[in-house]
């Protein structure tokens, strides 16, 4: 089907109406299951066309130096925060910016350097590894493809992305808790699986805002479509959203 240019409907003022968890818990079930309306595909150019205008150069939060300290401090961000991890990467980062220096450094004096993060002897161990791996396989150098990328120990699809993305430029969506749920919320990629979420957002995400999609939707997530108590009387595209559960109604 041809994707038609036209825009959606300008949003209209919203007033704020709180609602409890009891009315939201239900929406957010549902939601989650993939059950509501995918946006059209107007409605879906109209959402980023906001983003854009909002935020025209969105950044990610994990600091970093390079493409091998981005790798590292993805990795390290599994099930923690960004910014827990980067409370502790700088001393690292300090001690070791090349793939050469990591492994040279040892497991354990990465693991004394990242203690603060959660699961750090299992990450200390694959980022180690995977340090090694690098040297070993690619000269030292970040791979530039999903394959590679996820050969790589403690390397999932979801860290792949972020860093062809952030690294590289291409325009990969990774799906983390927060874009699962504004995907399902809001209607733009309803799917019982992160990547199903993933694949639709792929198809649906007009070309021109692909390239940051991915942190305008992990930012709206973090910032405003938060898990507990969304905040929907902020929201640029609540007019569009589908979520039953809205803490807003429109006048």
């Amino acid at each position: 089907m041809a994707r038609t240019r036209k825009a959606a409907a300008k949003p209209r003022k919203r007033k704020a109406k709180a609602r409890g968890p009891r009315r939201r818990a239900p929406a957010d079930a549902k939601a989650a299951r993939g059950a509501l309306r995918q946006l059209t595909n107007a409605e879906i150019e109209e959402v980023f066309r906001r983003f854009q205008a909002a935020n025209p150069e969105p950044k990610g939060e994990l600091k970093h130096i390079n493409p091998f300290t981005l790798l590292v401090a993805v990795v390290l961000s599994a099930q923690a925060t960004d910014a827990g991890v980067n409370k502790a990467t700088p001393a690292l980062f300090a001690a070791a910016d090349t793939p050469q220096k990591m492994a040279a450094l040892g497991e354990a004096r990465v693991r004394d350097l990242i203690k603060t993060i959660g699961l750090y002897r299992t990450k200390a161990r694959n980022v180690v590894e995977l340090s090694r791996r690098l040297v070993a396989e690619h000269g030292g150098e970040v791979p530039r493809t999903r394959e590679a990328l996820e050969a790589l120990p403690g390397v999932g699809r979801k860290t792949a992305n972020v860093v062809l993305n952030i690294a590289f430029g291409e325009p990969t969506i990774a799906v983390d808790t927060h874009i699962f749920r504004v995907g399902n919320r809001t209607g733009l990629a309803p799917g019982k699986t992160p990547r199903e979420v993933e694949d639709k957002l792929d198809r649906a995400v007009p070309a021109p805002y692909k390239r940051h999609a991915h942190h305008w939707l992990i930012l709206h997530g973090r910032y405003t479509c938060v898990a507990r108590k969304p905040r929907c009387e902020v929201c640029l595209i609540a007019d569009l959203c589908q979520w039953p559960g809205k803490t807003v109604v429109q006048k």
